[in-house]
């Protein structure tokens, strides 16, 4: 039987590890010696919280929007980061991403209502939006609508207005995803569809599970076949606001100007590090989270948190002295957030590459306190996975389920199976895409019970193969 061996501060593990030195496979059961492993590697990151740590520092430089300054800076920040902790090799793979600049102005200002007039609604552009003319704006009434089936009902009287989408967050679902999947689609295609129509503009109630007045951005989209519209977010209450208005006076009408562009393409990176496999080094085990981030928070649980939990994983390896059969590769994959295209350029040289990919795992719910896996692609791998079930629950894990994995990983065609780790998600519409997303509101004993259930199954993986 094979032994990592270790180096640690901690007496109880020299004590044990000491013994596991010593011991042959036919002394100690393979499942007590991966139980010992896993607790290792559990104590290790609460204990130390080196990942919590490194997040603090990422996010210092703020949010890291594609194409912008502050993700060359941070870009830059991960590589050193990776060589300091001396990684067998540290990497930047380009990646061409879009370029939308936000800009200084996001306003919306009631203008016509006696009773509401000079009320200012608390708004963001939404991504890859147009802006607006900034001396006027855009000065025209609002409508409200509340499904795909009322904008259908309503098309005739869409002509030239604002279209509201007041779609609130369903709480019936007892997990937050399901009730952000319903809403997001008016997100992404809600402007083409009032553009269809004839609106002027769009705004959006903000897909948010959090009674506050902070506005939710992400990614739209534009269909070719109609005009480009502009597109803003509203926070959750003065969107109760607005609808509330709109029932006092229905020809209410609204100044909505924005600044927001988009410019010509711009070159970025992945951040790629490894370590590489003693027994196996061409069959691969990837971590990973997008290191892109909207620009209104620090992108702390959106997902620098990811990130650094897949940044832990190699680097417990590393202090723990733990010499890995198969390569241990970390990816930071830009431009999730308005593109993929670091999730595509990465799945395009993994196609190319000799490698194999047994599995890829990616963080991107947030990071809050473990739950479970969701295996993707392979059922003999979701089988054996899911044998590992006691070993994981020493990590905080409760299930392993088959599912979808994640955006960014979804392009490593080549992999056996795909993997998504899942915190609890009760809190992440708080924060997502929004200001509140900023490294005060992450707990470290959530965060690194997350990067410990990555390091274990990723150590079970590299143990047993896949």
């Amino acid at each position: 039987m094979r032994i990592y061996f270790m180096k640690t501060t901690f007496g109880l593990f020299c004590v044990l590890f000491m013994a596991a030195f010593t011991l042959s496979a036919q002394e100690m059961s393979k499942d007590k010696y991966y139980k010992m492993m896993a607790d290792s590697l559990v104590k290790s990151a609460m204990t130390e919280q080196r990942g919590f740590r490194s997040l603090g520092d990422l996010c210092k430089i703020g949010p890291r929007l594609s194409g912008s300054v502050n993700s060359l800076k941070a870009i830059n920040w991960a590589v050193e980061k990776m060589k300091g902790l001396g990684l067998d090799s540290v990497w930047r793979q380009p990646v061409m991403v879009p370029h939308w600049e936000r800009g200084k102005v996001e306003s919306a200002v009631i203008v016509s209502s006696k009773k509401f007039k000079g009320k200012s609604l608390s708004i963001a552009s939404l991504g890859g939006s147009i802006g607006t003319d900034l001396k006027n704006g855009i000065i025209t009434e609002v409508i409200e609508i509340n499904s795909w089936v009322e904008l259908n009902e309503k098309k005739n009287q869409v002509k030239d207005k604002i279209v509201f989408y007041n779609i609130p967050f369903d709480h019936s679902f007892p997990a937050a995803f399901p009730a952000y999947g319903k809403n997001v689609g008016y997100r992404f295609r809600g402007a083409a569809e009032a553009a269809k129509c004839g609106a002027k503009g769009m705004i959006l109630r903000s897909i948010s599970s959090r009674n506050d007045n902070v506005p939710h951005v992400g990614v739209m989209q534009y269909a070719d076949s109609v005009p480009q519209i502009p597109a803003a977010a509203i926070g959750i209450q003065d969107a109760d606001f607005l609808s509330e208005a709109l029932k006092n006076d229905s020809k209410l009408k609204i100044q909505l100007k924005l600044s927001c562009k988009t410019l010509p393409d711009v070159q970025s990176y992945n951040v790629i590090g490894e370590l590489k496999g003693t027994e196996f080094p061409d069959e691969v085990l990837v971590v990973g989270g997008h290191f892109d981030s909207w620009d209104k928070g620090d992108g702390a649980h959106d997902d620098a948190a990811g990130c650094m939990q897949s940044l832990e994983v190699l680097d417990l390896f590393k202090r723990l002295q733990m010499k890995p059969k198969r390569t241990i590769r970390c990816v930071f994959f830009i431009n999730e957030e308005n593109g993929s295209r670091g999730g595509i350029a990465y799945g395009k040289y993994a196609d190319s590459s000799n490698e194999k990919h047994l599995t890829a795992i990616e963080s991107d719910r947030g990071a809050f306190t473990p739950v479970g896996f969701l295996v993707d692609k392979d059922s003999a791998s979701f089988i054996k996975i899911s044998s590992w079930g006691k070993i994981l629950e020493r990590a905080g894990i409760h299930w392993v389920k088959q599912g979808g994995s994640g955006v960014d990983v979804s392009y490593i065609k080549n992999a056996k199976c795909l993997i998504g780790y899942v915190p609890d998600s009760q809190r992440y519409f708080d924060y997502h895409h929004s200001a509140n997303d900023v490294f005060s509101e992450v707990n470290p004993r959530e965060f690194e019970l997350g990067s410990a259930a990555m390091a274990v199954l990723v150590f079970l993986i590299d143990w047993e193969g896949l």
